[in-house]
């Protein structure tokens, strides 16, 4: 092989000795190039002082001759460009030993040339001219001269002397390298002789090899995908795991608080059977529990990012404006609360109420982590987030936001809690002291909007948490009177027509609305419904669930108020994913209520929807 390989090396050997000579001829040239300007850059410098030491004497003579001062003018303003014009010359490296010496008689001889120019002026300024003239009769600056030219015209011969050489000796390498092209390309001719049959040769073998790697690479595909089933059976266990975790975490709070509702209504019924009327308590501590496990599911569908919003324009620095007094009854006495609104913040587009949800949600958390005394600071700010930070952070956008920072000067997180912070049910505070659901309650709605999330935190040194809300470019909307909110005092007269197919809901929805004082018509489907309205006049209000067998409640409203103009309608349903909710924002101009509801809700928002004009 080291044979058969030789005829390729020495070809490529000649190649690049072709190729090598060839590129340090080009240097060669090219440094020619250089010294030849260089060499005339050198000659019209000192063409230059010659000049400007002729237009000295030429502006002396003219002075002696006339007496005018206008004479002069050369003189002083070769006088002044010498000295700049000698030291440009000094600045350049002379070529030989030879130059610099010539370049050092032309220095003496400028300076007694102009000293003889110098002391002429004087002596005629004094009026001495007869010694004046003498001096110039004298010969002395004419020998300056004369001296100056003489180095400036050896100068000249030595550099083009040096041009001349560097030409023949460029023209030598031109001819050497002719005659290597030539020897070059019958070397290339050989050796593509030799390749064509080595590469026949060998073309038979990378055949035999891409055989061998063919069957290879089967082999490795066959490995891949069983490292991929693997993989993939592993993703799947996390995720039984991580479901496990959270329906865990559901199951022990659901069980809890079934556990008050059940129990409380156990005691109330034996209390009501043995005739006994106190049971306010036990409804009480069951409705109470109710509650808490409509809140778990509402931010349960925060995390998960299914929540039904109804996002406006909001001036965050009014909102949080109107929050103080709420957010220090909250937090107590001993927490100091401070804002810092910066100027000229952007508005956003999202839901106000869940705005104040997270605040309120990072300020209790802040709170907790203080104790009985700290301070939290609540700042608003401009951000951009550039694509590099985007890069970094998942589900990021880069772009403009709006920044809200909640921070605190409490104990702070370590980075391996930093990380669970944001998982639902996971929680450092003591048992019964927080659910695990607030930050994953935030996370969920700010993921919701298109906005982000950050906690900068250390041991400590307390905790900041910073909210970005896309910035909102559109126009402002208006924002609808709501008119009055349940307002007891005020006597209803309107007839609503309930809807709902699951019969216990639809009796409780009825009879809630009746003791609210409202005419109840009600109907267990759409095609119910649409006979119930058409045969009962005066209906004002069409109070619908919207998942529904056959005509679902977007369909019956549309069809509804397309026989009836002027029909108001709600909405309620318990599953966000439905024909009123998209991509987790109410449609426009629809009234909802989610499910579960209290009776307050339900009378606050009808009179909301029945007062709108």
């Amino acid at each position: 092989m080291r044979w058969q390989s030789l005829p390729l090396v020495i070809g490529f050997a000649v190649l690049a000795l072709i190729v090598g000579t060839r590129a340090i001829l080009v240097e060669g040239q090219s440094a020619g190039r250089v010294a030849a300007r260089e060499t005339i850059e050198y000659q019209e410098l000192l063409s230059g002082l010659l000049s400007m030491a002729q237009d000295a004497e030429s502006g002396q003579r003219g002075y002696l001759l006339s007496g005018e001062k206008s004479y002069l003018e050369p003189y002083r303003q070769a006088v002044a460009a010498i000295p700049g014009q000698v030291a440009r010359i000094d600045a350049m490296n002379a070529p030989d030993d030879e130059i610099v010496q010539q370049i050092a008689r032309i220095k003496d001889a400028l300076s007694l040339k102009l000293a003889e120019l110098a002391e002429t002026i004087n002596l005629y300024d004094h009026g001495d001219t007869a010694k004046a003239l003498e001096l110039v009769r004298g010969g002395q600056g004419k020998a300056a001269m004369d001296q100056i030219r003489a180095s400036i015209d050896t100068i000249r011969r030595a550099g083009g002397a040096a041009l001349s050489a560097r030409d023949a000796h460029t023209d030598q390498v031109e001819n050497w390298l002719r005659i290597g092209s030539l020897t070059a390309l019958l070397a290339i001719f050989l050796l593509g002789a030799y390749t064509i049959r080595e590469s026949r040769r060998r073309f038979r073998e990378v055949v035999t090899a891409q055989d061998e790697l063919t069957r290879k690479n089967v082999a490795l595909s066959n490995e891949i995908v069983t490292r991929e089933k693997a993989e993939s059976q592993i993703r799947q266990m996390q995720k039984m795991e991580a479901v496990g975790q959270l329906t865990g975490g559901i199951a022990h709070d659901f069980n809890n608080m079934l556990a008050v509702i059940i129990s409380a209504m156990n005691l109330a019924q034996r209390k009501l059977a043995r005739g006994e009327h106190d049971i306010a308590k036990f409804i009480e501590a069951a409705t109470d529990a109710a509650t808490r496990a409509a809140n778990l599911t509402a931010r349960l569908l925060a995390f998960s990012r299914q929540q039904p919003l109804a996002p406006q324009v909001v001036d965050t620095n009014r909102l949080l404006t109107g929050m103080s007094d709420l957010l220090r009854r909250t937090l107590g006495e001993g927490i100091r609360v401070e804002t810092v609104l910066a100027g000229g913040v952007w508005k956003t587009h999202a839901d106000p109420s869940q705005i104040e949800n997270a605040i309120l949600n990072l300020a209790v958390n802040a709170r907790d982590a203080m104790g009985e005394d700290g301070k939290l600071t609540i700042e608003t700010a401009n951000s951009h987030l550039d694509d590099s930070y985007a890069a970094t952070h998942a589900e990021v956008t880069a772009g403009q936001y709006v920044m809200i920072a909640v921070s605190d000067t409490g104990s702070g997180m370590s980075p391996e809690i930093i990380t669970k912070a944001f998982e639902p049910f996971f929680t450092t505070k003591p048992v019964n002291k927080g659910t695990g659901l607030g930050l994953s309650q935030v996370f969920g709605f700010v993921k919701q909007s298109g906005g982000h999330v950050k906690i900068y935190s250390e041991p400590g040194e307390g905790t900041t948490i910073k909210i970005y809300l896309p910035r909102f470019f559109g126009a402002e909307e208006a924002t609808s009177p709501t008119g009055r909110r349940g307002d007891s005092a005020t006597p209803v007269t309107e007839t609503i027509l309930v809807v709902e197919d699951d019969a216990r809901v639809r009796a409780s929805t009825t009879d809630a609305l009746r003791e609210l004082g409202y005419t109840v018509v009600h109907a267990g489907s759409g095609q119910e419904a649409l006979q119930k309205l058409a045969e009962t006049p005066g209906v004002a209000l069409l109070f619908t669930d919207i998942v529904m067998p056959v005509m679902n409640g977007r369909k019956l409203a549309e069809e509804a108020v397309a026989r009836q103009p002027g029909l108001k309608v709600i909405f309620t349903t318990g599953f966000t994913r439905n024909a009123v909710v998209h991509n987790g924002v109410l449609d426009h101009d629809v009234h909802f209520l989610a499910k579960p509801f209290t009776i307050e809700q339900l009378a606050a928002k009808l009179r909301e929807v029945l007062d709108t004009k």
